[in-house]
C-alpha cells in the first residue's frame, strides 16, 4: 500500500540540520505514526513521504518555508521573568516557556536579565534548512475514529 491522504503511516526517522547534526532520532524508541494528508507533520515531510512505501528508505531535505518557516526578527521581544517557567539561572540558549493567553509556548532566551529577559518566539528550527532520514515501517488505511479525530491513534500516534 502506497502512502496517500487517509492512510496512516509508521515511520523511523533521523533528523539533521545543515551542518549534518542529528537533532533529535526515533531510532531508539518507538516509531512515529501520522495520518497522512490531515497536516499533522511539516509539510515539506509529507509531501516527500507521497507515494511512498512499507520499507522504503530515503532521505529528504526540506527548505525552511517547508519546515518550520522561515525567521521572523519581529517575534524577538523583552517580557518580565516572572512569565518564563525555568529551573536554575536563566542563560541565553535556554528554551523555557512562557506563560501567554493561549498557554505555554516554548521560547528561546537570547540575552537574561535580573527583572526581564529577551526572548525568541520563533520555532527553535525556525529559518534551518532540515534533512530527514526516513525508514517507513508500515503504511495501512486509517479507521473512521482517525478520519474523524485528524490524526493517528495507537502506538507512535495520539491516545486518548
Amino acid at each position: 500500500m502506497n502512502i496517500t491522504p487517509k492512510t496512516v503511516v509508521v515511520f523511523h526517522y533521523t533528523l539533521r540540520d545543515e551542518q549534518g547534526t542529528e537533532l533529535e532520532s526515533s531510532r531508539d524508541a518507538d516509531p512515529s505514526a501520522y495520518l497522512h494528508g490531515a497536516n499533522n507533520i511539516i509539510p515539506g515531510l509529507e509531501s516527500a513521504m507521497t507515494g511512498k512505501a512499507a520499507g522504503d528508505v530515503f532521505s529528504a531535505t526540506v527548505a525552511p518555508e517547508q519546515a518550520y518557516g522561515l525567521r521572523n526578527p519581529e517575534k524577538v521581544q523583552r517580557v518580565p521573568i516572572k512569565h518564563l517557567l525555568f529551573k536554575g539561572k536563566l542563560r541565553p540558549g535556554m528554551v523555557v516557556q512562557m506563560n501567554t493567553k493561549e498557554g505555554r509556548h516554548p521560547v528561546t532566551v537570547t540575552k537574561a536579565g535580573r527583572h526581564t529577559a529577551d526572548i525568541d518566539t520563533n520555532h527553535p528550527l525556525a529559518g534551518q534548512q532540515l534533512t530527514f532520514d526516513i525508514e517507513i515501517v508500515d503504511v495501512r488505511a486509517a479507521s473512521a475514529d482517525e478520519l474523524t479525530h485528524g490524526h493517528a491513534h495507537g502506538p507512535g500516534g495520539h491516545h486518548h
